[in-house]
């Protein structure tokens, strides 16, 4: 992936020598499911014998009320010789600078998300992120969140890197931002909160397949627009996405899958509405809730 010498968002903050925020708590408020949280549920099954989706069902919301952010002092700015923080902060300027094209051409208004980078815990207004969450949005604060520690583990335990792999991930969380600009988080949210736990699962399922697909309209516009893409980019995102289907992650941590449960799609759900947005970068091809085919 071609970004060094892009732009740097300086909508970055980091926290990442603060301490950890404030206990534990769990996340409610509406607060998206991360990227990462049924990787860590697998690392939970495997290392302490806990199913993963006890831990799923912890991390979103299932282990308490939400704690309210406590207050920060001023946001650090990461430093200049941090070579994955620039390209964290590169990565968010240009979701900036698609975003706020698109919102534009619809005749709205983009307001960019804040990148938190913090490591072990930190306060938000949607309870107190942890590393073991992974890479998730808050919509109380509007701020995306991510431990480092993340990518290391993405090569680590799924074999899973490159530069646009990352890129696919902060893409992903973005994506969750533009849904909760345009009212689609919170009409999921009020659903949700109606539903049957089977139902409340599907419409989840919907929501990231739909960040997914939004990750993917980011890209076809960032490389129309930079040429950022580079041989082998696109694989390594497909493999990121396939890496952490509900399916693959199910059979590998409990021997069997389990559909009912699933949160954020199958492997093949994940990389296919990915694709859908890389291929013409239509906003509007997204629309993961109006089709009966995921």
């Amino acid at each position: 992936m071609k970004w060094d010498g892009n732009r740097e968002s300086d909508n970055v903050e980091d926290r990442r020598n603060e301490s950890g925020g404030g206990g534990i708590g769990g996340f409610g408020g509406g607060r998206s499911i991360g990227i990462g949280t049924i990787v860590i549920a697998l690392v939970a099954s495997y290392f302490f014998g806990v199913s993963p989706m006890t831990v799923i069902n912890l991390l979103s919301g299932g282990g308490g009320p939400p704690l309210h952010s406590q207050q920060q002092g001023p946001a650090l700015a990461p430093p200049a010789t941090d070579q994955t923080t620039r390209f964290v902060s590169t990565v968010l300027a240009d979701t900036e600078d698609v975003w706020t094209e698109i919102f534009r051409n619809g005749g709205k208004t983009y307001a960019a998300p804040k990148l938190v980078l913090f490591s072990g815990a930190t306060p938000t207004a949607c309870g107190t992120g942890q590393t073991a969450t992974g890479p998730f949005y808050c919509p109380g604060d509007q701020k995306v969140y991510i431990d480092l520690t993340f990518f290391q583990m993405m090569k680590q335990r799924f074999n899973v890197s490159g530069d646009f792999a990352q890129a696919y991930v902060i893409a992903h969380e973005v994506g969750h931002h533009v849904q909760n600009l345009l009212g689609i988080m919170g009409k999921v949210d009020k659903a949700r909160r109606q539903a049957t736990e089977i139902q409340a699962n599907a419409l989840s399922v919907k929501l990231e397949l739909q960040a997914d697909c939004l990750a993917g309209v980011w890209a076809f516009h960032a490389n129309q627009e930079r040429k950022i893409l580079e041989q082998g980019d696109v694989e390594a995102a497909l493999n990121a996405a396939n890496a952490i289907g509900d399916d693959a992650l199910q059979q590998k941590a409990q021997g069997r899958i389990v559909p009912d449960s699933f949160t954020h799609g199958t492997s093949a759900q994940r990389v296919r509405w990915f694709k859908q947005g890389l291929a013409n970068g239509q906003v509007a091809a997204c629309n993961t809730f109006d089709t009966q085919m995921l």
